[in-house]
């Protein structure tokens, strides 16, 4: 018997997500996505299934060429329209009892202070479910749209990640100690406020007081995501993910991401097993090998290729969109990295953009019968992945096949859970509901407690995390 691989539904509060032109399909759900019962029925359905958990993806702006029109967005359903994950999350906790609740929040769209707030606020809500996917933002558009004249380059976003997240592991981890919430009516103390903290952080973009206005969830903080596959997104992973979303074009070179950022980990004091990787896969399921390949071509008649191309975009420094043939290793963007991986795959000739394109749309996917599926799903495993984001084709059916057909095969192997383990999402995931002592984030705790009432005696109580 195998150890259970772990999974997460990979969804987003859009009509076309990642596989662009299916919600053309009779059976594509998605097209109703503003319908709350689209996603709490999903929910209630991947619960019964035991999925690990919901992992919602989410932008904040338009791929692409900002100053160039965004027709192709626009005809595609391409993540416009699309809503927030987060206030979707606060419905989808009370309407479940189990399954993981992730949401994607860059740096840019909301103060860590504010942010840190609403995810405690969701975790009290779902006794403990909350996963955040960091994210700097990838789209010239989104950052005009919150008052930047363009994206800040990559390097210094991940600086400015390592400031936002220091920022609310001060608010989550030190600013309440363990036993500030008393609730004693009869002496009719309801906290402790020498147990309550001001963290005065001052850093090169923050300046925040505090203290944090939630009680510890119970998480205190969320479980923490990461989704870049750039020299400094695992360099980030590294240091501060416990996920980390991955989209290799192979178990091989997925291996080569997972060593890579596990040897940074214990570089920066932590385990290798501190992080668990999941591989985004999605699947065309048939009862023989042969109905699996006809329903493949019946998927491959709703594709976009518009919709994919415009997806994949990679624009330059100045923000126009490469063309398709340009070779990879002709681009320099300050938006997508960490396209190296694709020049590993593809051998035989010189990669070009339009290649990341056809990746997404055919590397990805996992054609067979249950059983075919099941010992493709082996091979990630042994590369080191440690759970699946099922991507779907339509909203609910992928799901609904996946738990019908391949979970059964996948639990009668032991790759797949039975049933929930208890408490809170880390503790279902890692058997323990706080961060580990080894997280850059528990060294807060009980950083705050030696009565600095000042901004310039607190300012050195804990040096800010660097990148």
């Amino acid at each position: 018997m195998g150890k259970p691989l772990h999974f997460n539904a990979f969804v987003m509060n859009t009509a076309s997500h990642i596989h662009h032109g299916q919600w053309r399909r009779p059976d594509a759900g998605q097209t109703e996505f503003n319908d709350i019962d689209t996603w709490v029925d999903l929910a209630q359905k991947l619960e019964a299934a035991k999925f690990d958990a919901m992992f919602f993806a989410d932008v904040s702006g338009l791929y692409g060429d900002a100053d160039a029109d965004f027709d192709v967005y626009a005809h595609e359903g391409l993540q416009i329209p699309s809503n927030d994950p987060t206030v979707l999350l606060g419905a989808l906790a009370v309407k479940t009892e189990h399954i993981g609740l992730a949401l994607t929040s860059n740096v840019v769209q909301n103060h860590p202070f504010n942010f840190a707030r609403q995810v405690s606020t969701l975790d009290h809500i779902s006794r403990g479910r909350i996963a955040w996917n960091i994210v700097t933002g990838m789209q010239d558009n989104g950052a005009r749209n919150f008052g930047l004249s363009r994206l800040t380059d990559h390097a210094e976003r991940y600086e400015w990640a390592a400031e936002y997240v220091d920022v609310a592991y001060k608010l989550w981890e030190g600013s309440w100690d363990e036993g500030a919430l008393l609730k004693d009516k009869e002496r009719g103390v309801f906290s402790d406020p020498s147990k309550i903290h001001k963290i005065y952080h001052q850093g090169p973009r923050y300046r925040v007081e505090g203290p944090h206005l939630p009680s510890p969830s119970p998480q205190r903080t969320p479980l923490l995501y990461q989704a870049g596959s750039s020299a400094s997104g695992r360099a980030f992973a590294a240091r501060n993910a416990e996920a980390v979303f991955i989209m290799a074009p192979s178990p091989e070179i997925a291996a080569l991401q997972i060593a890579d950022t596990r040897r940074q980990a214990v570089e920066a004091g932590r385990r290798p097993e501190d992080i668990k990787f999941f591989q985004g896969l999605s699947f065309v399921i048939g009862g023989t090998e042969e109905e699996a390949r006809a329903k493949e071509k019946y998927y491959d008649g709703f594709v976009s290729i518009d919709g994919y191309l415009a997806h994949s975009a990679i624009v330059d420094k100045t923000g126009r969109v490469y063309p398709a043939g340009t070779p990879l290793s002709e681009v320099d963007t300050n938006t997508r990295k960490g396209t190296e991986w694709v020049s590993r795959h593809i051998i035989d000739r010189e990669p070009v953009v339009g290649d990341l394109a056809w990746l997404q749309a055919r590397n990805s996917r996992i054609v067979g019968t249950p059983e075919q599926i099941a010992d493709r799903l082996e091979q990630w495993q042994a590369a080191g992945v440690d759970g699946i984001n099922v991507i779907n084709w339509v909203i609910p059916g992928s799901f609904e096949e996946f738990a019908d057909q391949v979970l059964p095969v996948l639990r009668a192997r032991g790759l797949a859970q039975r049933e929930y383990a208890g408490g809170p999402l880390r503790q279902k995931l890692f058997g323990a509901p706080l961060l580990n002592e080894r997280h850059p984030a528990a060294r807060y705790r009980g950083a705050f407690t030696d009565g600095s009432a000042s901004w310039e005696e607190s300012a050195a109580v804990v040096p800010a995390a660097r990148p």
